[in-house]
């Protein structure tokens, strides 16, 4: 995998070996259409950055490329590539973009697909994404995103739609799903899509890296120039986007996260930014609202509605790490005692706490929040001997009592301190009641108070992720089935022996695959201007060129995006 090291242990789950050898000679020529395509056109309109950055991160025009490759390639740029298996969801994705690694889905559309796929492919994933990291300013601009996106919390009907689109667009990419399958699938999507009725904070980040990363252009409305990966990977979406078919407005935060986008559709409007330095603030500018830097009573909204796993800090510095399954409020609407459902871990620092793992804490936690009665200290400050003074010592059974009206009974084992903080009090017989509700009984084990008045941090994911998700299986890379190439594909691959190694008896094979495309391949046009490239540029068969240019001609006629695609192809067949 190259600098495999370079992938923290809980993301390396997510990557799966290339396999490069499943690459068939049609998707060579559907990489080196697009590639020839945009790099003619976005020479002069992209972001200067671009031409350069497709060399600098080990891409060609001339064939898919090896992950391994760019991973070396981008090293320089304090970048490393990882192959992964499609759709990942966002936090995961923003991790590796926070560890400077590039995720890379290494599927590629299909020939029919070949203008655009709502799913990740590779042209998208390394032409689009890659050379412009090799921007220094953007290149910081992507990595800081993806620490604070990383954090975003999401709804629960946001990571069920997130479940459905993966579904609806690897069925869309496979080639196998039948009708119904894809209508049912598009139909369970539209569904969830519905439910999403409130605008998370992992949304509106994810609007504004859409509106960016995704789909940016960048200098002034009148002459801006690209520099988003989903247009520099588009055949179509990169020339409208500079028309005046598509709206242009000056970036600006606040627009942009009220705009929603449709990933199955061209983008009626598109925002451009004067610097990248602009977007470095915004995104900063927007994760002073997210539930990180708030926490309180707003963050553990947040953390319930995600039903996902969250970590909860409190002000002493200790970090809860689980699903939160309930809040108990007081009369004004503010926390005072939250539950956990399920595996939770504790940490400080984002290292898990020793003894304090997910196979301690199996059956969830449950933690006050608040200042305790009679003191406007923070329990988190109090000494040993300031403990001892309010009756709380080792071996000795006390209560403690919460301003909230949270009440704690129970013998006091151990007490837990780092950098001078008191994190945890761990009791035996320990009940804890508010009012008539029983919040722990003593019969239940052992009980470890989580210390801290006020929770100052709640965000996405796990604090020390290699510890918490250590259990979690690897994603495995489906086995390689060797299949024999089809007649077209064979044809494909002759053609591409011819461009790569100018081979003697050249002639006869252009006749040979004319006459084979002739009479049992009459609708594929992508070949043929493969074949016409090359007769051109060998002053090669006049004759065959001309039965070529008629034959396209009639299937210019066989579907509405031909004449297009076949016309364009035609013009790079002269350079």
């Amino acid at each position: 995998m190259g600098e495999a090291r370079k992938i923290p242990r809980h993301l390396q789950k997510y990557v799966v070996d290339q396999q490069y050898e499943k690459y068939t000679p049609i998707d060579h020529a559907v990489w080196r259409y697009v590639m020839r395509q945009n790099h003619n056109y976005l020479k002069d309109t992209a972001h200067q950055a671009y031409v350069g950055g497709l060399k600098s991160s080990g891409i060609s025009v001339e064939k898919i490329p090896n992950v391994t490759d760019m991973n070396k390639a981008l090293e320089p740029y304090g970048w490393g590539a990882a192959n992964i298996d499609g759709f990942i969801p966002g936090v995961i994705f923003f991790d590796f973009q926070a560890h400077g690694i590039l995720p890379i889905a290494s599927d590629i559309r299909k020939l029919e697909n070949i203008q655009y796929t709502p799913a990740p492919d590779i042209i998208h994933e390394a032409a689009g994404h890659a050379p412009i990291l090799c921007e220094r300013k953007f290149s910081e601009y992507v990595k800081l995103f993806g620490q604070i996106g990383s954090k975003a919390l999401a709804t629960s009907e946001e990571h069920e739609l997130f479940e459905a689109v993966r579904t609806y667009s690897n069925l869309l990419e496979s080639g196998k799903a039948t009708k119904e399958e894809i209508e049912a699938a598009k139909a369970n999507f539209e569904e969830k899509q519905t439910a999403v009725t409130e605008l998370s904070e992992a949304e509106q980040i994810s609007r504004l890296y859409w509106w960016t990363v995704e789909y940016g252009l960048i200098g002034s409305v009148d002459h801006p120039q690209i520099y988003g990966a989903g247009l520099l990977s588009s055949v179509s979406e990169g020339r409208s986007s500079l028309t005046d078919s598509v709206k242009k407005i000056p970036f600006d935060l606040q627009t942009v996260i009220e705009t929603g986008f449709d990933i199955t559709k061209p983008q009626p409007q598109l925002f451009v930014c004067n610097s990248f330095d602009q977007l470095i603030d915004a995104v900063l500018e927007f994760s002073k609202t997210m539930a990180f830097k708030v926490g309180g009573t707003k963050g553990l909204d947040k953390a319930l509605r995600s039903n996902h796993t969250a970590t909860i800090q409190f002000s002493s510095g200790l970090q809860l790490t689980g699903t939160l399954r309930n809040i108990m409020k007081d009369e004004n609407g503010e926390a005072i005692y939250i539950q956990t459902e399920g595996p939770t871990a504790l940490a400080y620092q984002n290292i898990e706490l020793p003894g304090h793992g997910k196979s301690t804490h199996h059956d969830g936690f449950g933690a006050p929040i608040g200042k305790i009665v009679n003191s406007l200290k923070p329990l988190e400050e109090f000494t040993d001997e300031e403990l001892k003074g309010i009756g709380i010592e080792i071996g000795k059974e006390c209560t403690i009592e919460y301003l909230c009206g949270v009440k704690l009974s129970g013998t006091p084992q151990h007490f837990l301190r780092k950098d001078g903080k008191l994190l945890l009090i761990s009791f035996n017989e320990c009940s804890a009641l508010y009012g008539e509700q029983i919040l722990f009984h003593r019969d239940w084990g052992s009980y470890d108070l989580a210390v801290g008045d006020r929770i100052t941090s709640v965000f996405a994911g796990a604090a020390d992720s290699e510890q918490f998700y250590a259990d979690l299986e690897e994603v495995e890379t489906k086995p390689l089935i060797k299949r024999e190439l089809s007649s077209l594909e064979q044809l494909y691959g002759k053609v591409r022996s011819i461009r790569e190694n100018d081979i003697d008896d050249m002639e006869s094979v252009f006749l040979e695959v004319i006459e084979k495309l002739t009479t049992d391949f009459k609708e594929d046009w992508l070949l043929r201007i493969e074949v016409m490239e090359l007769l051109v540029k060998h002053h090669l068969l006049l004759d065959q060129q001309l039965l070529l240019k008629h034959q396209l001609e009639n299937i210019k006629l066989l579907h509405e995006e031909y004449p297009v695609l076949i016309e364009r192809g035609l013009m790079l067949t002269n350079t």
